[in-house]
């Protein structure tokens, strides 16, 4: 009896225990599904931040490729500029080097021009120095190269015909522009020597025309006459014209600007054909000629 309670109370015990084991069990199992549960949710979520991150990703890798190709573009660009600039800064140089040429070649006919009117200056002032003491009333020279001459060194009052003592100061200044013509850099510069007549503003018009007229033809036929090489060789260059009253030195209404009104002037007129030549050969030169302009009439002695 006793052993039959032992084995009923261990029977009973057994069916006490395999519960309690069940249900740890089921606690365990619970707790692995609730862990895993938890793992694949959070693997879930895990994909998902990793889904959009790796389209951020994307995104910012297009963005960036769109950005390189805009690089790229600019790049172009800026070398295409660059390259453009790099022709512009050659063009220019060559317009700079083709203007300095211009300049230089102008420069030179300008000072050309100078050196004619100088030295046509210093031979009349070197014969004035050897011939008169006074020639600063007889012979005025003026910054622009013209030499007046006051009629009292040449003629008398009203009168054309040469004096005695005029012409020794001819004879040398004849020489002086024959010497003068001699050089070809001189003759290329020079349109006309012009010998001017010019008279007060007294007296009728006509008289005062045909004084002038007559004074400057006297002149320049005496020029002649002195130097037959200069009729001869280089008559072309000159030129005889009445300028009567209408040219005065001295505005003034006194007898001392009479004086000065009254003369005869020497002008040399350059060649202003040379210096449209220049300009039309270097127009030429980058393709846009000038059109010939009508050439101007040249002075015809007065009769």
């Amino acid at each position: 009896m006793r052993y039959r309670r032992s084995l009923l109370s261990d029977n009973d015990g057994t069916r006490e225990i395999w519960p309690a084991f069940t249900d740890v069990m089921s606690t365990m199992a619970l707790i692995m599904f609730v862990l895993v549960l938890l793992a694949y949710v959070r693997n879930l979520i895990s994909e998902k931040r990793l889904e959009a991150f790796q389209q951020r990703i994307a995104a910012s890798e297009r963005q960036l490729r769109s950005v390189q190709a805009e690089l790229q573009a600019g790049r172009a660009e800026l070398d295409a500029s660059q390259r453009k600039l790099r022709e512009q800064q050659t063009v220019v140089a060559d317009s700079n080097r083709q203007l300095g040429n211009l300049r230089t070649q102008l420069r030179s006919i300008a000072v050309l021009r100078v050196s004619v009117l100088d030295k046509l200056k210093r031979a009349i002032e070197t014969q004035l120095g050897q011939s008169s003491p006074t020639r600063g009333q007889i012979v005025t020279i003026g910054n622009n190269g013209d030499i007046a001459v006051n009629e009292s060194l040449v003629f008398e009052y009203n009168s054309y015909a040469i004096k005695k003592q005029a012409k020794p100061f001819l004879d040398s200044l004849a020489k002086a522009l024959g010497n003068l013509l001699t050089d070809a850099d001189v003759r290329e510069n020079i349109d006309t020597i012009v010998i001017q007549g010019h008279t007060d503003e007294r007296g009728s018009a006509s008289f005062n025309w045909d004084l002038s007229a007559k004074r400057a033809t006297a002149v320049l036929d005496y020029l002649f006459q002195s130097n037959k090489a200069l009729a001869d060789t280089y008559g072309s260059y000159f030129a005889a014209s009445a300028y009567s009253k209408f040219r005065p030195i001295n505005p003034e209404k006194a007898e001392a600007a009479y004086q000065q009104n009254r003369r005869i002037e020497i002008s040399v007129i350059p060649k202003d054909a040379n210096v449209r030549k220049v300009i039309e050969d270097y127009m030429q030169s980058i393709g846009s000629p000038l059109q010939p302009a009508p050439s101007a009439p040249q002075p015809k002695p007065a009769p």
